[in-house]
């Protein structure tokens, strides 16, 4: 079993969450929605959510917190931002911090994914299970 979990204020990565989720048969949840919770063991979480401030969203980062290591085997991360591409490496850190195994790749958008982006994030999340 796979989940996508993310969080987008401009609706940039929810288009990747959506793709990702596409490709691997499932739904992409925002981690601020009720049934974000991961409650059951997942092989792969696919985690997405963008820079603010250069920082992580306080709704990414309290989910990332909540989250029970012994339900998730692998995480893999992406991201969208106008910036950098720091948001991956909070992520990473707050993860593995938690005994989460956080895969090296990474798929990273600047600014708003066009579709052939869209696209090679479909073929990043096959390639990820």
């Amino acid at each position: 079993m796979n989940a996508v979990r993310y969080y987008s204020r401009s609706g940039n990565t929810k288009l990747v969450a959506d793709a990702i989720a596409q490709a691997i048969g499932t739904t992409a949840i925002s981690v601020d929605q009720a049934d974000a919770k991961i409650t059951q063991s997942i092989d792969t979480l696919f985690v997405g959510g963008a820079l603010y401030a250069y920082g992580s969203d306080k709704h990414l980062k309290k989910y990332l917190n909540e989250l029970d290591a012994k339900n998730v085997k692998k995480a893999v991360l992406f991201s969208t931002s106008w910036i950098s591409k720091h948001s991956l490496d909070l992520m990473r850190k707050q993860l593995e911090e938690k005994g989460i195994k956080v895969v090296p790749e990474t798929f990273y958008v600047k600014n708003k994914a066009s579709q052939a982006q869209l696209e090679q994030a479909k073929e990043f999340a096959k390639q990820c299970l």
